[in-house]
């Protein structure tokens, strides 16, 4: 497994990292302990050291779910990422909640969940550009970096973009950028990675198979669970992704080559993106996933 420097954190993350939104019961299907664990177990064999989740994957789900796999194993091999600023009530049901106080809850909550003593990325997490100002916000995060409770803060950037949280983010102490990178959203390359490399904010991109339309399995015409969030996307949206992924499967990915494997390796092309998060929904999806490792070349 390849690792990179994720911006000025310091931190040597895996390039492929483990997206653990699926553990929350959002994509489909619910998961049990021993599920996680063998998807975890799987994502440790390969070298994965990235774990991404957050307070509403479920009400604190799936935190708990990884939580509970880090009290039965070496915490120290992994680098736990979660986010803040909403609260679960129901399949794709959230509130906001940014408040200085609601934050600080929910960064106790997620410690506990994690069962971990301090989370090395607590990620602001697409929230609204007036939201993001808000210095007493800042000032209460960096109170709790002190407090050792967080070793670095980051922005993940809500999927329709905001220029600004980019532009803005070191001068509120954030290190790393999470953004909506794939083949079929090429955005960040002109409104987040500019900003990134004058700042040295780390990249870590999410979503880079485009919810698994990049894996090139799902076909016109597909139809997905109630229970699955891709039943919520945009049909005509959704005519167009798939047309595209049909045409880079015919002019841009390699003949034999997994297309899912070339679609996380495209996202890493540029060495500032530290890392991709790629969900999974057994161990035998994360070892298919780490084989992009292979292909990134620096």
């Amino acid at each position: 497994m390849r690792c990179r420097i994720l911006g000025r954190t310091g931190l040597r993350v895996s390039v492929i990292g483990l997206g653990t939104w699926q553990f929350g019961g959002e994509w489909g299907r619910d998961f049990s302990q021993t599920e996680a664990d063998a998807i975890l177990d799987a994502a440790g064999e390969c070298g994965i050291n990235l774990i991404d989740t957050a307070e509403c994957y479920g009400d604190h789900l799936s935190e708990r779910l990884v939580g509970d796999y880090l009290a039965r194993h070496d915490r120290s091999r992994w680098i736990v990422a979660t986010k803040f600023g909403h609260h679960f009530h129901s399949f794709m049901n959230r509130t906001d909640d940014f408040s200085v106080d609601g934050v600080r809850a929910q960064l106790e909550a997620s410690l506990r969940a994690l069962h971990v003593d301090v989370i090395d990325l607590y990620q602001f997490h697409s929230g609204s550009d007036e939201i993001f100002q808000n210095q007493e916000l800042w000032t209460m995060l960096a109170e709790q970096k002190r407090a050792g409770k967080i070793r670095h803060l980051g922005v993940s950037i809500l999927q329709k973009g905001s220029e600004l949280q980019a532009r803005e983010a070191a001068r509120f102490g954030a290190e790393a950028l999470q953004v909506f990178y794939n083949r079929l959203d090429r955005r960040p390359e002109q409104i987040y990675f500019p900003h990134a490399r004058r700042d040295q904010l780390g990249i870590i991109g999410r979503v880079p198979l485009a919810s698994g339309l990049l894996t090139g399995k799902y076909k016109q015409g597909v139809t997905f669970a109630a229970n699955d969030v891709r039943a919520t996307f945009d049909a005509e949206k959704l005519k167009r992704d798939l047309a595209e992924v049909e045409r880079l499967q015919k002019t841009e990915v390699p003949a034999g080559m997994p297309m899912a494997n070339w679609a996380m390796a495209w996202c890493l092309q540029d060495p500032l993106v530290s890392s991709v998060i790629c969900g999974c929904k057994n161990p035998e999806q994360v070892k298919a996933n780490a084989g992009a490792a292979e292909l990134v070349t620096e």
